[in-house]
């Protein structure tokens, strides 16, 4: 990749607008940097706060920057990094997962074909092949290192573990039950043809769960600029109604959205409030018990 490889500019992701207001920036602004210059910024949570500005879209309120990476910028960023939530704790993250798959459960029934995108190690995978009757498992996965571990979590279930999230033909048309994408829709150039893709594959009654990050958020007001998830990461980030909105383009109906529960270790929590006032506290031994909170995160529910 050529250090000074220009970024691409995009309309909205949602609706192809072309106008948009910003509406909050970095205090140095990615779109002015060299791609080699924000290479170093690209993972860790607590180094100074860069990202893409985001613009409010005028026709259907998504919030998204319009001047972003190019796809072989981010495969570039991509192949070198490594878990973003490794402080969370394994602990952690499994009960913040249950917790999905439990809204799942509530949803429809477990049974047909099962597709996660952005699988992961497969926690949300393992409830579903211990309380569902699923017949097979579409997992994408791009990170090698952990299919072994996904595939152990499927219990012995026919399953196929594949790499590139951004292609689903290989999934038999209209036969999952059961579809997952986790903090998957926030990182995607072109979230509307993947939930038009995912809409193909679901039968008649079928579930997708969504979950994203909130930026119509009380967290998100108050912490302004340094809410994590305006990162370099999130081409765009959602709101209650501009993923309603997004998901009923695509032709789904039935649509839920609210908050979640996610866990976090205590010593986690304050390390991030003392960033955010310039503090950091790496090397001070904090607790490890996770602690369950609505901090900004919403689930969305829709069927076929």
């Amino acid at each position: 990749m050529r250090p000074d490889a220009p970024f691409q500019a995009r309309n909205c992701p949602g609706c192809g607008d072309m106008g948009a207001t910003p509406e909050i920036s970095s205090t140095r602004r990615a779109e002015a940097m060299s791609f080699a210059a924000i290479r170093p910024y690209w993972t860790g949570l607590l180094k100074e706060k860069i990202f893409f500005s985001y613009h409010r879209c005028h026709a259907c309120g998504l919030l998204f920057a319009p001047i972003f990476f190019s796809v072989a910028q981010l495969e570039t960023l991509y192949a070198s990094m490594a878990p973003n939530m490794d402080e969370v704790g394994s602990d952690a993250i499994g009960r913040t997962q249950r917790g999905y798959f439990e809204v799942a459960a509530k949803a429809g029934s477990l049974d047909g074909g099962y597709l996660e995108i952005g699988a992961d190690v497969g926690h949300i995978v393992g409830h579903s092949a211990h309380r569902g009757d699923f017949d097979c498992f579409w997992l994408f996965e791009p990170n090698r290192a952990v299919h072994r571990q996904l595939a152990a979590a499927t219990a012995g279930r026919p399953h196929t573990i594949l790499t590139d999230m951004a292609d689903l033909s290989a999934v038999p048309d209209a036969s999952i039950g059961l579809a997952v994408m986790v903090h998957v829709l926030d990182h995607l150039l072109d979230p509307a043809a993947m939930l038009r893709q995912v809409r193909a594959k679901l039968r008649s009654g079928g579930t997708l769960l969504i979950v994203t990050h909130n930026e119509a958020s009380l967290l998100r007001r108050v912490l302004g600029a340094k809410w994590p998830p305006f990162c370099l990461q999130h081409p765009q980030v959602y709101s209650p109604a501009s993923i309603t909105r997004l998901i009923a383009d695509a032709g789904y109906r039935q649509i839920e959205v609210g908050p979640t529960r996610n866990y976090f270790p205590i010593g986690f929590l304050i390390r991030q409030a003392a960033w955010t006032v310039g503090i950091k506290l790496d090397a001070v031994p904090l607790p490890t018990v996770p602690v369950g909170l609505k901090l900004g995160n919403i689930v969305s529910v829709t069927r076929r």
